[in-house]
C-alpha cells in the first residue's frame, strides 16, 4: 500500500530533539525522504545523526544537514544540498526555536530580538530558500510552528508570544499568494511537555503532552490533500483548529460623537453573533465600507 507521503521530500528544522525529533519520524514513518536539520554544535550534530539513525533503522530515508535557521546563507546551503541529494523540496517544517521567559519589565531587548530571530526571520529565512523552487515545481507544503501563546497569551512570555504570533500572519498572506502555484501553508500549534510545564502540570498530564502525540497532526497539513491556512491545535492526541474572526460590530456615522457612543457599545462590537473568518484582510475594508453605504455584505466564504 502506498504510504502518505511516498516520494516527497521534506525539511525539519531544529530536528535534532524534542518535536522536531518526532516530526521527522513519523514524516519518515509516511515515506517521505527527511533532511533532519539542526544547528552546527557537536551535541545538536549529533543528535541529527541519532535521529538519522533511527529512520534509516526504520526503513527510511534521511540525511542530517547542519545549519542555523537566522543565517539565510546556511538554509540556502542546505535546501541545495538537498536538492542535490533528492532533486525536490516538497515539504518545509518551520520547527526551530528557543525561548528566553521573563516578564516584559524584567526583559532585556536582546532576549526579545533573539527569541523573534529565531522564530520569525528564522522561518522566513527557510520559507525563502524553497519558495521559487515550489513554486517552479508547482507544489509545496509549509507548515509554520506558531503555539498557544501567541494565539492567547502567556504570563513571561511577550517575546515568544509576538513571534509565534508573527507566523500566524505571514502563514495567512503565504497561503494567499501560494495558492495559485499548488503551495498550501499551514500553522501547527502544538501542546508538549516541556522544562516550562514541568512544575505547573501534574505527572499524569505531563505523560499525555508528549511530542508523539502531536507529529500526527503535522501529517494531515502536509499531504497530497492537505488543506491551507489552516491553524491546528495538537496535544494529548486531541485536535482543535483556531480561528482570527471577525465580528459584525456596530456603525456609528457620526464622528463627533462615535468615541463616547464606542464606550457605550463595546458589547455589540464583542458579540460573536454572525461572526466571520475573512477570506483575506481586504474582507474588513469590504464590510466597513459596505455598513457606511448601508448596503449588506456578502463574504468570499458564502460567494
Amino acid at each position: 500500500m502506498k504510504k502518505l507521503l511516498q516520494g516527497r521530500v521534506a525539511i525539519v528544522t531544529g530536528a535534532g530533539g524534542g518535536l522536531g525529533r518526532t516530526h521527522a519520524i513519523e514524516l519518515a514513518r509516511h515515506g517521505a525522504r527527511v533532511v533532519v536539520n539542526d544547528l552546527a554544535h557537536e551535541r545538536n550534530v549529533d543528535a541529527a545523526g541519532a535521529v538519522v539513525d533511527e529512520i534509516r533503522d526504520a526503513g527510511g530515508e534521511a540525511i542530517a544537514l547542519a545549519g542555523d535557521v537566522t543565517r539565510p546563507e546556511e538554509m540556502e546551503a542546505m535546501v541545495a544540498r538537498a536538492v542535490e541529494t533528492w532533486g525536490r523540496i516538497d515539504i518545509l517544517v518551520n520547527n526551530a526555536g528557543i525561548l528566553r521567559d521573563r516578564t516584559f519589565a524584567k526583559m532585556s531587548l536582546d532576549d526579545f530580538r533573539l527569541v523573534m530571530d529565531v522564530h520569525v526571520m528564522g522561518a522566513v529565512h527557510c520559507t525563502k530558500a524553497v519558495w521559487a523552487r515550489m513554486q517552479e515545481q508547482q507544489y509545496g507544503r509549509i507548515v509554520m510552528t506558531t503555539s498557544s501563546s501567541g494565539l492567547y497569551g502567556n504570563f513571561g512570555q511577550s517575546n515568544y508570544g509576538a513571534a509565534k504570533m508573527a507566523l500566524v500572519g505571514l502563514m495567512q498572506t503565504l497561503a494567499l499568494e501560494g495558492e495559485r502555484r499548488n503551495i498550501r501553508v499551514n500553522c501547527l500549534a502544538p501542546s508538549a511537555a516541556t522544562a516550562m510545564t514541568q512544575s505547573i502540570l501534574p505527572p499524569a498530564a505531563l505523560e499525555r503532552l508528549t511530542p508523539e502525540h502531536v507529529s500526527p497532526g503535522l501529517v494531515a497539513l502536509v499531504g497530497e490533500d492537505a488543506p491551507t491556512r489552516m491553524i491546528l491545535l495538537a496535544g494529548a492526541g486531541s485536535f482543535e483548529c483556531a480561528h482570527i474572526t471577525m465580528t459584525q460590530g456596530v456603525h456609528l456615522a457620526d464622528q463627533r460623537v462615535a468615541g463616547e457612543a464606542l464606550c457605550g457599545q463595546l458589547p455589540a462590537v464583542r458579540s460573536r453573533m454572525g461572526e466571520v473568518v475573512p477570506a483575506s484582510g481586504w474582507e474588513q475594508y469590504e464590510l466597513e465600507v459596505a455598513k457606511a453605504s448601508g448596503r449588506p455584505m456578502t463574504f468570499a466564504a458564502d460567494r
